[in-house]
């Protein structure tokens, strides 16, 4: 491009070059990204590495954008957007919004995923571009702010104090279930007490137990969130220990996490807790009623009890009862500042108000 630059009796022409966006392989950046992850290269906001269950979540991320990309024939790129123009920036803006639309469109119609997923995949996209900005150098400006985070909230499912209790001290109920089921209960009772997760039940070893003038104490540091408990065990916890005091290595039974759901929701329904609910569900916003596979039935109680609802039982039941958050906090090792804490807090509330409401109803009952 020439430009004539005229300075009272002298002509200058001076050449200007137009800069061209460097372009990049969309696959080859994801796949370092994963690597620095990996090695530890790249870290998080507050310098600990990313937990590996949270870096196979961009291996699978990764695996979603492959099977993406060749079922629509598309070939991803990335450009260096630093010096472009406003043209150039402008069409590469427009490129993305369309990648966005016709991606999430993919996600949610033909994968018929919900709201939390395709969230979770579009934080994913925009982790990479923060990334490629802070460590190679790759400015994609605005663009990773067009990948909106959508969310929900999910129904949480927890036993009531009532459940628990029949769990625990029915001794007549725990005599008529076959052996394999009696073994899964113990496991969903010390869940529903102490707190923890399947992974980290299924690692628990006679290392992490501490006795104390009498008091034995679990000692715990919790596989996926790193942090560390120490948690007091009632007398039918030490009990359900004591019946698998001969295992050369394990406190509990292990068992696979399928077989384990699928356990605790056949003893569930042999518990007599069939009653109706409604599952539901959101895609973009829009709240909808699942109901059973190839069925047009509703979901009982039963059939959405998971290994999930030991920790929050253990979380909701501790509150319920009235221990103070910040206690409850160190038991769930979740931070002052969590949202997910906050939802067993508001449940717990809703919960006691119910309870409260019907004491209030009975007393006018009394009239």
């Amino acid at each position: 491009m020439f430009v004539f630059k005229i300075n009272a009796n002298v002509i200058k022409i001076s050449i200007m070059k137009k800069t061209k966006t460097k372009e990049y392989d969309f696959f080859e950046l994801l796949d370092n990204f994963i690597i620095d992850l990996e090695t530890g290269k790249h870290l998080l906001k507050n310098g600990s590495r990313m937990k590996i269950s949270s870096i196979n979540n961009y291996k699978y991320f990764r695996v979603l954008m492959t099977k993406y990309c060749r079922q629509k024939s598309l070939d991803l790129k990335i450009y260096n957007l630093i010096r472009c123009s406003q043209k150039e920036y402008l069409k590469e803006l427009n490129k993305w919004k369309k990648f966005y639309k016709k991606f999430s469109k993919y996600l949610y119609n033909e994968c018929n995923y919900y709201d939390n997923y395709v969230g979770a995949n579009m934080k994913y996209i925009r982790s990479f571009f923060n990334y490629l900005k802070a460590e190679k150098g790759i400015d994609t400006r605005d663009i990773p702010k067009i990948f909106y985070v959508s969310k929900e909230e999910v129904p949480i499912v927890v036993l009531t104090r009532e459940q628990l209790n029949f769990l625990i001290f029915d001794k007549s109920f725990e005599q008529s279930l076959p052996v394999r089921l009696q073994r899964v209960k113990d496991i969903f009772v010390f869940g529903c007490t102490v707190g923890l997760r399947i992974s980290d039940l299924n690692l628990l070893t006679k290392a992490n137990l501490e006795s104390t003038f009498g008091d034995i104490y679990l000692k715990v540091l919790s596989k996926k969130t790193g942090t560390f408990s120490r948690v007091k065990l009632p007398d039918f916890a030490i009990a359900i220990l004591n019946k698998y005091n001969n295992r050369n290595i394990n406190l509990l039974p292990m068992l696979h996490l399928f077989n384990f759901n699928k356990y605790i929701r056949e003893l569930a329904e042999l518990a007599g807790w069939t009653q109706l609910v409604d599952k539901k569900r959101s895609k973009r916003g829009q709240t909808k009623i699942l109901r059973r596979a190839n069925t047009k039935l509703r979901f009982r109680f039963c059939d959405l009890i998971s290994s999930h609802t030991m920790r929050r039982t253990a979380i909701t039941t501790y509150l319920s009862l009235g221990m103070p958050e910040q206690l409850v906090r160190r038991l769930s090792g979740h931070s002052s500042s969590s949202k997910e804490f906050y939802r067993y807090v508001k449940y717990s509330e809703e919960h006691f108000d119910n309870e409260l409401n019907k004491v209030h109803q009975k007393l006018v009952e009394l009239r």
